[in-house]
């Protein structure tokens, strides 16, 4: 067992990858996020119109994506206009992998 990251917190190379998958991990994020087509930028409005959600709930959950660094935030006259950012899923996504990769060195898909 190794307990050096038990008794000392995650490496930095981790730091962040949590707040990504904990906010991926509410089912009306989740719809959220596959609401977006690819470059697509949607409004608040965009966004809640379709949802049977209030839109203090619709607010709520994006600023959790924003907070993940999911989905950017840009201003835009008076709205605010939301984008996904791939990047920050690929790069939880990538960690993962190569920490899987590391527990199963022998298999290439791993």
């Amino acid at each position: 067992m190794k307990t050096h990251y038990l008794n000392h917190g995650l490496p930095p190379e981790w730091s962040g990858v949590a707040q990504v998958f904990t906010a991926l991990g509410d089912d009306w994020r989740q719809r959220i996020l596959l609401a977006f087509e690819p470059g697509e930028r949607l409004s608040i409005k965009a966004i809640a119109d379709p949802l049977p959600l209030s839109r203090t709930a619709v607010v709520h959950h994006l600023d959790v994506l924003r907070e993940a660094g999911i989905l950017i935030a840009e201003k835009s006259g008076r709205a605010v206009m939301y984008h996904l950012d791939e990047s920050r899923l690929q790069w939880a996504l990538d960690t993962l992998r190569t920490y899987i990769a590391l527990l199963h060195p022998d298999n290439p898909h791993a």
